[in-house]
């Protein structure tokens, strides 16, 4: 089946950002602050985030307990370099540290995989987190968009990508797994064909960075291939994982030629004392973190059920820690999202400025129960009032 697609040189226009609305939470952002939202709207009370994708479980109370007793120490002096964190990191997952390189945050490691690593062009699905265009655009690249369909779930059809990826004349192939915003997984028996058949590119990355949350398969990552093979980079999140955002840390797995490329471009002091600690913290709390990635999936699942209860509703399928949903026709998501966080403390993520989205689509993080419920009262109030109008 073909696939539309574009190849923009130069970068292409993006989605026409909606109009700014008195809330003043603009379309073209990123998404706002989440300080900046509770700072506006969380006076009345506590805004239930679902924008950020974050893990809802971990860390445990007891973590936040004592990284808040440590605080003074890891404020007021020097952490450790990042060589030292990496193969603290690295032991604990059991791989050799000349694999991994470790950032201050996974959009640090895309930034300089594109400097170091990709020579001319680029192909990716979308649509998907947005650094992964709009990083080689920035630095001339050519970037080969390979357009993921509504009708097909936004499911990657591996081989048609494979395809288009000869067809384009892409020396590297990007693939999130699972995908964001959607959530698709690939079974990881397909991507390893992928790999294979792509083994004479430049280089292909698997962004990782919500796997963790999968339990399609009791093997997803790719990180074991990634360390062996010549041309593959695995990237994953652990804010995201972890729950931990505003700490920064990622990390990358690759053979030790490609990890050690980047690690020496890194700064030596990349890591703050609170990544160097967290880190530190890891290995005592493994069944915590089991146990959060249960509860979350636990969640997600009657958290769909509950979205696929409201009329109009189109909620895509999901194998992670967020849901697509796309919106009846007129509810439109800026307004939406801006109903939600002004009556009902209800923090979205509006998809307009996602290259192959419109602003019908919202993505929804995976939250407890009793948030479910703010989320549902406010679209259902959203749905009387355009029912009903004044």
């Amino acid at each position: 089946m073909t696939t539309d697609v574009t190849t923009p040189r130069p970068a292409p226009a993006r989605p026409a950002p909606a109009p700014r609305t008195g809330l003043g939470l603009d379309a073209d952002a990123h998404s706002t602050s989440f300080f900046d939202v509770e700072r506006r709207f969380g006076a009345q009370r506590p805004i239930a985030d679902f924008c950020i994708p974050t893990n809802s479980y971990f860390p445990t109370p007891e973590m936040f307990e004592q990284l808040s007793r440590d605080l003074p120490t890891l404020l007021k002096y020097y952490p450790s370099d990042s060589t030292a964190t990496t193969r603290r990191l690295a032991h604990l997952l059991g791989l050799n540290p000349q694999t991994v390189a470790m950032a201050n945050g996974s959009t640090e490691l895309i930034t300089w995989i594109d400097h170091l690593l990709v020579r001319e062009s680029l192909a990716v699905p979308i649509p998907t987190f947005g650094r992964w265009t709009d990083q080689p655009l920035e630095t001339g690249k050519r970037v080969d968009m390979y357009r993921l369909r509504e009708e097909d779930g936004f499911a990657l059809d591996v081989d048609d990508y494979v395809r288009f990826v000869r067809e384009r004349g892409s020396r590297v192939a990007v693939v999130c797994q699972p995908n964001n915003p959607d959530g698709g997984y690939v079974l990881r028996e397909r991507m390893v064909r992928m790999l294979d058949e792509l083994r004479d590119l430049d280089l292909v990355v698997v962004d990782e960075s919500f796997l963790d949350f999968v339990d399609a398969e009791p093997e997803c990552s790719l990180a074991a291939e990634a360390a062996v093979r010549h041309n593959v980079v695995v990237l994953k999140s652990l804010g995201k994982n972890f729950g931990l955002h505003g700490v920064r840390f990622g990390y990358m797995v690759a053979n030790p030629a490609l990890a050690q490329k980047v690690a020496r471009a890194l700064p030596k002091w990349n890591l703050n004392s609170l990544a160097e600690a967290v880190v530190g913290m890891l290995g005592e709390h493994v069944p915590a973190y089991r146990r959060s990635l249960d509860l979350a999936a636990r969640d997600r699942d009657d958290m769909v059920a509950r979205l696929r209860e409201v009329p109009g509703l189109t909620v895509f399928p999901t194998s992670t820690n967020f849901v697509l949903v796309k919106l009846p026709a007129g509810w439109g998501g800026a307004r939406v999202r801006d109903h939600l966080v002004a009556e009902h403390g209800v923090y979205i993520r509006e998809c307009g400025n996602k290259l192959g989205m419109t602003s019908d689509f919202v993505r929804l993080v995976v939250r407890p129960a009793a948030d479910v419920d703010r989320l549902l009262a406010g679209l259902h109030d959203w749905a009387a009032r355009l029912a009903h109008p004044c």
